[in-house]
């Protein structure tokens, strides 16, 4: 599983490693479910950035557009299984009747991330890694989207990565919790991302869901503590001198607590 991921954003590198034009020049930033990150989908010609070479092997396939990191939107259901909907497995997504339609669609995508986050238990206790490839280069993540309209009356797009079985990766078998089965996010090849979008809905499954073969290397990578807010009540202070009169004074307020990460899983 992979509850959260630093997305690439940076415009360079998206044309570079992607071959898609768009993106901005700020730092990325960790993406939890129901934030918004890139993602790349195959362009169909009636589409204004879809004219062109629309065959396998051309990145005129490409279009980048930005997305929901949860296949089930807030809007559309707030029920504990839709908050889970940003993985999908490979072995059932044809079948669960969240992704099923979509996959028989050929609703796939490429999530472009430079590092992903898994919770490694080595210590006993679940401390959050940020796992990347050992190159340096940035992950192809295949996944699988879908289109909503929100209450506004606006399309918005949702999406969800693919993961398979990691039980007995070198690596990624480090990862989750003891007993728990060990999964790992679909990473593609640089060769392999026309493949993905434009194959058939059999092909797909059966050629690029399975664990990457690269080299992987991780770290640990906490969340920020949250800021400790004081009562100022509980704080002792200072004895008045006997007899002295003491002018009230209004209780100050506590400062506004920082928002809570959102998808904080760890």
């Amino acid at each position: 599983m992979c509850a959260n991921y630093v997305p690439v954003t940076a415009t360079h590198r998206l044309l570079q490693y992607f071959g898609v034009v768009g993106g901005a020049s700020q730092i990325e930033e960790d993406v939890f479910p129901m934030g918004l990150a890139p993602f790349i989908r195959r362009a169909v010609s009636d589409e204004p950035d879809g004219e062109g070479d629309l065959t396998p092997g051309s990145a005129a396939n490409r279009l980048l557009a930005t997305g929901i990191f949860r296949f089930v939107p807030d809007f559309v259901a707030k029920v504990e299984w839709a908050r889970r909907t940003y993985n999908a497995r490979s072995e059932t997504v044809a079948e669960k009747g969240t992704f099923r339609a979509a996959w028989a669609a050929g609703q796939r995508c490429i999530i472009p991330a430079e590092a992903i986050y898994e919770p490694n238990y080595e210590s006993g206790e679940p401390v959050r890694w940020r796992i990347a490839k050992a190159s340096g280069l940035p992950m192809g993540i295949a996944g699988i989207y879908t289109a909503w309209t929100n209450p506004e009356g606006k399309e918005v797009f949702a999406m969800s990565m693919l993961t398979v079985n990691a039980d007995d990766h070198p690596f990624m078998k480090r990862f989750h919790a003891p007993g728990h089965e060990k999964r790992m996010v679909v990473i593609l090849e640089t060769g392999d991302f026309d493949g993905w979008l434009s194959s058939s809905v059999g092909e797909a499954r059966d050629r690029y869901c399975k664990p990457w073969t690269g080299e992987l290397e991780g770290v640990p990578a906490p969340l920020p503590t949250r800021i400790k807010i004081i009562d100022s009540a509980s704080v002792s202070k200072p004895n008045a001198p006997t007899g002295a009169k003491t002018k009230a004074t209004p209780k100050p307020k506590p400062p506004t607590p920082p928002a809570p990460l959102n998808g904080e899983l760890f």
